[in-house]
């Protein structure tokens, strides 16, 4: 049945909110797909040990249940940002993952931020951007992240709601908070 779905994107599932997961590569995406489907399971404190994972090369769908509604998170590999406009047409929400210990990558990931926030097919969607790894001792404040991503600007001026969270998937730090965004999405 999911393979049907994936080839073409109609059944009885498609009818589903789908949010995008969007980052470069290594920002912890798939760690926060499993770190967020093991919550929404079994609650915080079951957490355990951090999951391995590999860098994503294509797509991970993952299915969440929140408020007795079913949200597909599509996380796509941080090496598809050339392809990633060909997905935006399917979501209704986009979480935008930053390495905020990487401040090698901060610029590229602002740059791809703003092509996402600036494409047309999702200038009313939802959007939640996670600067992650804040358990790291090399990780920059929130206000220094947010002053290199000129934040204040871009929500200004972006055309679509805009939530800012610091999270580590590590750790658990935040998670609760991402669901939270991602349950009062899904009522709207």
């Amino acid at each position: 049945m999911r393979y049907f779905y994936v080839l073409w994107g109609k059944n009885e599932m498609s009818s589903n909110e789908v949010c995008l997961l969007l980052g470069a590569t290594g920002v912890g995406k798939t760690l926060l797909m499993k770190r967020l489907q093991k919550v929404n399971l079994h609650g915080l404190g079951e957490l355990g040990a951090t999951p391995s994972t590999l860098p994503t090369v294509g797509t991970n769908l993952t299915d969440l249940t929140l408020k007795r509604k079913k949200l597909t998170v599509r996380e796509l590999g941080g090496c598809m940002g050339p392809i990633w406009p060909s997905y935006f047409k399917d979501c209704s929400s986009v979480m935008f993952m930053v390495d905020s210990a990487n401040i090698a990558q901060i610029s590229s990931s602002c740059i791809q931020l703003l092509s996402v926030l600036s494409a047309e097919p999702l200038c009313s969607a939802s959007v939640l951007i996670l600067f992650n790894k804040r358990d790291m001792p090399c990780t920059m404040s929130l206000v220094e992240v947010k002053s290199l991503f000129r934040m204040d600007d871009i929500i200004a001026s972006a055309t679509q709601p805009i939530t800012t969270l610091e999270l580590s998937a590590r750790s658990g730090e935040g998670l609760q908070e991402v669901l939270g965004w991602l349950e009062s999405i899904i009522v709207k």
